[in-house]
């Protein structure tokens, strides 16, 4: 019997049907994942000469990136990467050389970025930041510190004007940020310097107002610029201990950002001084009550130069049918589309071979199981946060690695449960025949294994389309830029825009896994498959 080719014997004894079936899939799974691949690649390059700024993940800073990036456009090439995190992300973008500058202020800087003592000056910031590469200037005008606050009535009836008076109400639930949390000139500290009893809940800025008003918690964090302040009447409470240091709003840009876009920047420090306190309640104003885009809150405050964005003629959000399929639902799917099909075909490249491996040798099998199992557990913020420096870049690229990590487990695991399942009398007719290890694999194991490996490359791919929506806190795009948005406005609309693109997007995915798997089974079982 020859050893190079299978017999007709074998395709009539082993599998009902084409033995070679696999065969389409495998080629079609290459193919996908070279394309999406390539596609990646191109969306995730910038140009060289585009001045790139980046952004928080909150009203204010939304605003402010706009205000910068406006600015530069007039001057050069100038992109807008919103909402890319907390902190710690943006600030590693910017230490990577992913976006060129971004606003923050002066007392986050010092305290929670480079651990200064309380009260640096400017010139100590700068003199910390130059060693990265870094510089913080073109002060804005206005500063925006952190403070708690409650309802007026219940801090009249308890009798609360400072933070000093919260320590005789151990009752009081106290609602704060999560990055407020976790600060260094946060939550820890001023427990320790009021002597605060409190165990605080932790709540996105952009629901605390709502969970307040709606009697959720007793206190929150607030930022002293915001514009729901004055909307839900509140009492900010008075910090008589003198605990947060100052925050003035300042740009923190890359060195080099002068020599590259030299008119571009001539531009940008003309902003120092022109934002006012009250320029930036109305514009957050405009944005999260009057439902301004960010955009357009910026073009107006440019064009006015004060506080007058109420009265600009900017449209507000359109509602949900009009957001759904707004002129940004096509770049947004085929953004969103791309992470997914890219990440679950790379990671089928990779997993359905971890999986022969796995079910060839036991142990080894074993350590890359709990290996894939265990980087299904990290959480996806976190693991965004460590791919940045990693990788040296925001964007496509982390967001694409996160997701390829997370498909991995159920391709490996679909993978070797397939081949465990396939009877071993197949395996011995197929090597009494004459077959090689390779053509046993190929001809039997893998097309009897295949329904069990495609349904756990299908559950990668629906559970990708749920995930990548994180893709946005980090630049990356897709539906999760609308969700994002609309956690930092408390948007509901913005959310389900997001939201059900999303699920729909996974309905479509799981039906196509299937009408894939009638059509080339149908043709497998007519033998017009080879």
């Amino acid at each position: 019997m020859p050893r190079t080719m299978p017999t007709r014997a074998l395709h009539l004894t082993l599998q009902p049907g084409n033995p070679r079936r696999a065969e389409p899939w495998l080629a079609l799974l290459l193919c996908w994942a070279v394309a999406c691949l390539s596609l990646l690649a191109t969306a995730g390059t910038a140009r060289a000469d585009t001045l790139r700024v980046g952004s928080k993940r909150f009203t204010e800073s939304y605003i402010l990136g706009e205000v910068l990036t406006q600015t530069a456009a007039a001057q050069a090439s100038a992109q807008h990467t919103p909402g890319l995190g907390n902190t710690a992300i943006v600030f590693e973008a910017l230490k990577a050389g992913s976006i060129d500058l971004y606003p923050d202020y002066t007392g986050t800087v010092s305290s929670e970025i480079l651990k200064l003592p309380p009260g640096a000056s400017l010139a100590q910031i700068n003199q910390a930041l130059a060693p990265l590469g870094l510089a913080a200037g073109i002060p804005l005008g206005f500063e925006n510190t952190y403070a708690l606050a409650m309802e007026e009535h219940k801090a009249r009836q308890l009798g609360l004007a400072a933070l000093g008076d919260l320590a005789a109400q151990p009752q009081l639930r106290l609602g704060l940020s999560h990055e407020f949390l976790g600060r260094a000139d946060g939550w820890p500290g001023l427990a320790r310097r009021y002597g605060l009893p409190q165990r605080p809940l932790g709540l996105d800025h952009g629901v605390a107002y709502e969970a307040l008003a709606n009697g959720q918690v007793d206190a929150i964090d607030i930022y002293s610029t915001d514009a729901k302040i004055r909307k839900y009447g509140l009492r900010v409470l008075t910090d008589d201990r003198h605990y947060f240091p100052r925050y003035d709003a300042v740009v923190l840009y890359r060195l080099d950002l002068p020599q590259r876009f030299p008119a571009a920047w001539q531009a940008l420090t003309g902003l120092a001084g022109k934002v006012s306190a009250a320029d930036m309640i109305a514009m957050n104003a405009a944005a999260e009550l009057d439902g301004q885009s960010f955009a357009a809150v910026a073009r107006a405050f440019l064009a006015h130069g004060n506080a007058s964005v109420a009265d600009a003629t900017a449209s507000a959000r359109a509602g949900l049918a009009g957001t759904l399929f707004g002129r940004d639902t096509l770049r947004l799917t085929c953004r969103h589309l791309a992470l997914v099909l890219g990440a679950v075909g790379a990671a089928s490249l990779l997993g359905v071979p971890l999986g022969i491996v796995a079910a060839r040798r036991r142990r080894l099998g074993q350590v890359l199981m709990a290996t894939v199992s265990v980087l299904q557990t990290v959480p996806s913020l976190a693991l965004l946060a460590m791919l940045i420096p990693l990788l040296g870049r925001i964007g496509v690229w982390p967001a694409m690695v996160a997701l390829f990590l997370y498909a991995l487990l159920p391709i490996v695991r679909n993978t070797l449960t397939g081949l465990q399942q396939v009877p071993a009398g197949m395996r011995e007719a197929a090597r009494a025949l004459g077959f090689t290890p390779g053509q046993v694999l190929r001809y039997v194991e893998l097309p009897l294994s295949m329904p069990v490996l495609l349904a756990g490359i299908k559950t990668a791919a629906i559970i990708s389309v749920g995930t990548a929506t994180i893709a946005a806190f980090v630049g990356a795009g897709g539906y999760g830029e609308r969700i994002a948005t609309g956690l930092a406005l408390n948007d509901h609309v913005l959310l389900m825009a997001g939201a059900i693109p999303a699920a729909v997007l996974a309905l479509l995915v799981q039906a196509g896994f299937g009408l894939g798997e009638w059509y080339l089974g149908r043709h497998a079982r007519s033998g017009t498959v080879t």
